[in-house]
């Protein structure tokens, strides 16, 4: 079991979404120090009014996509003698438009950002978790992982590249009994704003809350995977059982995945911080 109380905490993004919300919850239950991450000044400056008073927590403007800034920003806790023990890699940003109207731009800033970003900060943490036989990595992926849908082909590669790229970790530190867990999580759409103009047919969008909460909870049980809702479970069946025609019919004639992000419009991003990987992914 990961125990919360008296530990230290890093989340990226953590400035708002879901990330604000497992500061939030981490602090009420116990943590020594929270240290966020966040792109965002303007965010940054709003969470401390929630965070602060709660105990020792320390905001830093770090842009995750640039992994000589995160090694920077490592580099900084390493010289203060900060030991991180949960490691929440949160932020991520999605570009829900078709394939063919991603600029490169778009292409390379989401994949750094969402898969890339975790990559690099998980190594630079990960050698002194295992020197202290204990830590606790949660990767933040999606249930895009797990199904295709259309306007969302590389946010849905970036969470692909995730998910295995975080359960192959899972085993490698298990198998050499560092004491260092992995949590895997895939969450559907979530009520944040990032999502914003998304309408799901059957499945309800998940609320922050809930999710942040049960995050917590998946880490206080060292789960390997958390999906949310319960249902996501099955679209790694129903994807072996199922031939692809048949898969489609069930998933966008009767979900109506295909069509969920025919209205997506996200969050509107301010002139001033227009660079924002939110924190509130799902």
């Amino acid at each position: 079991m990961t125990q919360i109380a008296g530990r230290t905490a890093l989340i990226t993004g953590g400035a708002s979404g879901i990330g604000l919300l497992m500061g939030r919850m981490l602090m009420e239950r116990g943590a020594a120090r929270l240290f966020v991450w966040d792109v965002s000044a303007t965010n940054i400056d709003l969470a401390r009014v929630t965070l602060d008073p709660l105990g020792t927590v320390v905001f830093d403007r770090v842009d995750v996509s640039d992994t000589e800034a995160v090694r920077a920003a490592v580099a900084r806790l390493e010289a203060d003698g900060t030991a991180i023990d949960l490691l929440i890699n949160n932020a991520g940003i999605v570009v829900g438009k078709p394939f063919l109207k991603h600029g490169h731009a778009d292409i390379d800033r989401t994949l750094a950002i969402n898969t890339g970003a975790l990559m690099h900060l998980t190594r630079a943490l990960l050698p002194g978790m295992v020197s202290r036989g204990r830590g606790h990595v949660v990767n933040i992926a999606s249930a895009a992982a797990l199904v295709s849908n259309p306007n969302m082909s590389v946010y849905a590669a970036s969470k692909w590249a995730v998910t295995g790229w975080s359960d192959s970790l899972r085993q490698e530190l298990e198998r050499s009994g560092t004491g260092v867990r992995v949590t895997t999580v895939l969450p559907y759409y979530i009520h944040t704003g990032m999502f914003d103009g998304v309408r799901s047919r059957l499945i309800p969008i998940l609320q922050p809350e809930d999710v942040a909460r049960r995050i917590l909870r998946a880490v206080q049980r060292d789960a390997v995977f958390l999906h949310m809702p319960a249902i996501v479970r099955l679209l790694p069946l129903l994807r072996g059982l199922l031939p692809t025609r048949a898969l489609d019919f069930v998933l966008n004639r009767i979900f109506g995945v295909a069509s969920s992000m025919d209205d997506f419009h996200g969050r509107q991003e301010t002139a001033k911080d227009v660079r924002e990987p939110k924190g509130d992914l799902s």
